[in-house]
């Protein structure tokens, strides 16, 4: 999975399981043609956990980072329809993280795809970044693998939260972000385990803590997809 564009929208939170049916709907249906309909936005994808039955990972790829910025992308976040009116309260502990793409390998969509979340030790940002950019290259030809990406934080100055935002309540963010896709999930847990390790990424500068999330692809959308609807 090779990022389009050099900036991300990362988003991890749960929907009860009395609600899956009609977020899938909303989501694939209304949603995700909003939001392709954006312009700069590249690609979307929705990823559904496999160790919390209740979990979601989705990601927008952005062509430039002010997009993040730009009227289009506001206007839709401060005018939902009904419908996101209605779906919004259910995005439960929503981490939300507005990205630059720092570095990102590979090609394609695979079906498997990990998430870490890190943060670098005080004064060890720049070697971090370089050992970890050098792991993820290595990676993304490995069989099994199909690409691997390092994402930062780096969060726009806005004014006011928009009114997406107000309805779901606070979002976190998370700071660094790892992305590992693959066609083989055993190759990407393996990857999880050594040379992505909690221990091999604090040797490298991370702090000790990260959050490890395991998904499979539900649904992805591309702005030529909502031309062809």
């Amino acid at each position: 999975m090779s990022l389009l564009g050099k900036a991300a929208v990362a988003m991890w939170w749960s929907v009860r399981p009395e609600q899956r049916a009609e977020f899938g709907d909303w989501h694939s249906h209304e949603h995700f043609p909003e939001r392709m309909s954006i312009p700069g936005f590249r690609r979307g994808s929705r990823w559904s956990s496999t160790t919390d039955a209740e979990g979601f990972f989705v990601l927008y790829e952005l062509e430039q980072y002010e997009v993040l910025t730009s009227k289009g992308y506001l206007d839709r976040l401060n005018a939902p329809t009904p419908w996101s009116t209605r779906m919004m309260p259910h995005h439960l502990g929503m981490v939300r993280s507005q990205c630059r793409i720092v570095a990102s390998f590979g090609g394609g969509i695979a079906t498997s795809l990990a998430t870490i979340r890190l943060s670098p030790q005080a004064g060890r940002d720049a070697e971090l970044q370089t050992q970890v950019s050098h792991m993820l290259g290595a990676l993304a030809q490995k069989p099994g693998l199909t690409g691997a990406h390092l994402l930062q934080t780096d969060t726009p100055r806005t004014s006011a939260p928009t009114t997406e935002q107000q309805i779901r309540g606070k979002d976190a963010a998370a700071d660094w972000i790892v992305l590992l896709s693959g066609y083989d999930a055993d190759v990407v847990e393996a990857a999880i385990a050594d040379p992505l390790s909690t221990s091999s990424l604090q040797s490298a500068g991370a702090r000790e803590a990260s959050t490890v999330g395991r998904y499979r692809l539900a649904f992805t959308m591309t702005p030529q997809d909502v031309a062809a609807l």
